[in-house]
């Protein structure tokens, strides 16, 4: 009897539907985030910042959260340093997403560091959301080029608007930056510690804006996350004495 050997694995082409989809969803989210762009030109404009200045922002740092806590604190009568150390913290975030898609997106040498410029948020959700490296790259790329193009452009049309807008705090576009934020971040707080740092960040920052200078109260609420893996550190440490009967050796039977 003959001996059966197992079929030859097949390896399909990349399909073009899958391809089309993920620059589908891409597109949606840049164009959906590009157009708060908006809101942090006349943002911007109203914190007394030159219309170089706001639109310089958008081109060299290129993130959306760092760029509003910069003019908010600002705005709010902020010391600049201190405004700056604060959208600086907040930017770090990027150096860590930027670990994590060294590894997923494996670009060639000279490409990093014109893509580094697009590691935010937005690109690193869409490219971590894909089950290729293709998908990640195609994800990466269109949402990095739409957001990328389209901030840039509402920045500026933000800030040639301020004037015809007046009042820009009454229009409460202050506000939309940080609730995209929001919205993006909120989905992907699925443990208990994730929600749990972010629940106190928010009462850091909260708690500590009446009495601390503008842009001091996002440095502080950074410390809710060295607070919450010491806390969960204690627990766990606590939770091995408690099951070997506190002694600290195993019970082996």
């Amino acid at each position: 009897m003959a001996e059966r050997t197992a079929p030859p694995v097949i390896r399909e082409a990349p399909s073009r539907k899958a391809d089309s989809a993920v620059v589908r969803d891409a597109l949606g989210v840049g164009i959906a985030v590009g157009l708060s762009g908006f809101a942090f030109g006349v943002t911007s404009a109203g914190a007394g910042l030159t219309l170089l200045q706001t639109c310089a922002l958008s081109l060299l740092v290129f993130t959306g959260a760092s760029q509003f806590a910069l003019v908010g604190a600002l705005a709010a009568g902020g010391n600049p340093f201190t405004a700056a150390a604060g959208a600086f913290f907040l930017g770090t975030r990027n150096a860590f997403y930027g670990l994590r898609l060294s590894q997923l997106l494996a670009l060639p040498r000279p490409v990093r560091p014109f893509a580094a410029q697009w590691v935010i948020d937005e690109t690193t959700a869409v490219a971590l959301a894909q089950p290729t490296r293709r998908a990640a790259r195609i994800g990466f790329t269109v949402t990095g080029l739409t957001l990328y193009v389209l901030w840039n452009l509402t920045t500026l049309l933000g800030a040639l608007g301020a004037e015809a807008l007046g009042d820009t705090d009454a229009w409460g576009l202050d506000a939309a930056g940080p609730a995209v934020f929001l919205a993006l971040l909120a989905p992907m707080l699925r443990t208990a510690t994730e929600r749990a740092t972010a629940g106190i960040a928010v009462l850091l920052g909260l708690g500590l804006l009446p009495v601390l200078p503008a842009g001091v109260p996002v440095l502080a609420a950074a410390l809710a996350a060295p607070a919450v893996l010491w806390l969960r550190g204690r627990r766990t440490a606590a939770g091995n004495q408690g099951g070997d009967g506190g002694t600290g050796k195993e019970d082996v039977r």
